[in-house]
């Protein structure tokens, strides 16, 4: 068993930091708000992101950071995307060396359009080699229920990905090891995408055959882009991929899936962002994916159409008939090598 820190109070921070406590490990959660810092340590509750749901007894949270920090054999990093950079640069005066640095932060940095892995080594480059994402599809509702939930944790570096596979591994929360950090991040990343249009098409009452047909082709898009970074094929037909797909694309539970939905009833994106209350990672990624998929020049139509509905107002009617009459192609040729 190790000590554990969690830095990052939300629903998906808190679960996360739930299941390590009862597993064992001495479990710290780090809390901006001393409100929720008192509600954890005294009613094991954390209402605000996760209603009636309860929090092993032995998990302690704490506004206090060098004092969740200083002991911890592993850190684990559950904060919005955006935010990661600089919660990296807070901590790193209190880590101890060999701390294993874990993120579940399923996004990309907008301005450089780097992977959450990529921002840890460079705030954190005495941990560069210990970095480790955990990914893949895993609703926090349903994880402090002790459904069956399956995650994958990916790192270069096999011993630190075992250290977090044991951490966290349960009988109902399983944990996969896999070596491939640039799929996993990007098909965590990505799927927020896909799960954006797909409850804006939800909304709009497309249909199943529409919805498949988004799916489907939103996941060649993500394989795309991946392939053309260096990840993979295989994982993206993984739990980091198809798997967190079908999960944040056909949930309520998905902010995603919600935001899009609400769009699609013709509230604008600020407004559903500021009703939402919650990170939407899904919005920075479709604008990050958009100018990502120009750099490494792959075709992205389902990304292009929805950043042009987000940011530039553009009809989400309008959107889907310019996707659907696009140029005839054969289904496989624009899919990556070893697909096909």
């Amino acid at each position: 068993m190790k000590n554990v820190a969690v830095l990052g109070a939300g629903s998906w921070g808190t679960a996360l930091a739930s299941v390590l406590a009862e597993n064992g490990n001495e479990t710290r959660l780090y809390a901006r708000r001393l409100s929720a810092v008192q509600e954890i340590n005294t009613y094991h509750t954390n209402e605000h992101y996760l209603p009636k749901a309860s929090l092993a007894p032995s998990l302690q949270a704490s506004a206090n950071l060098s004092e969740v920090i200083r002991r911890s054999d592993v850190v684990v990093f559950v904060v919005p995307s955006q935010a990661l950079r600089e919660t990296a640069r807070q901590v790193r005066p209190y880590l101890k060396p060999n701390s294993v640095i874990v993120h579940a932060s399923k996004g990309l940095e907008v301005r450089t359009f780097k992977r959450m892995s990529q921002v840890l080594a460079e705030e954190l480059p005495e941990h560069a080699n210990q970095i480790v994402a955990l990914t893949g599809p895993s609703h926090a509702e349903e994880v402090i229920q002790k459904l069956p939930t399956a995650v994958v944790v990916a790192s270069k570096d096999s011993h630190a990905a075992e250290i977090a596979q044991s951490c966290f591994m349960n009988s109902y929360f399983r944990v996969y090891t896999n070596t491939d950090v640039i799929g996993c991040e990007m098909g965590g990343a990505l799927k927020n995408v896909i799960a954006l249009a797909t409850g804006l098409c939800s909304g709009m009452e497309f249909g199943d055959n529409g919805i498949a047909a988004l799916l489907t082709r939103g996941l060649a898009e993500m394989a795309r882009l991946g392939f053309a970074m260096g990840a993979q094929p295989n994982t993206f037909v993984g739990l980091a991929g198809v798997g967190d797909l079908i999960a944040t694309c056909t949930s309520p539970h998905s902010r995603n899936w919600r935001a899009g939905n609400m769009i699609s009833q013709g509230k604008k994106l600020d407004q559903v962002l500021v009703e939402m209350g919650m990170v939407v990672e899904g919005v920075k990624t479709t604008e990050a994916t958009y100018t990502m998929a120009k750099h490494y020049q792959v075709e992205m139509p389902i990304t292009e159409q929805l950043y042009q509905v987000l940011f530039a107002d553009k009809c989400p009617r309008k959107a889907l008939t310019d996707l659907m009459s696009r140029d005839k192609t054969h289904e496989l040729q624009d899919y990556v090598q070893g697909w096909s």
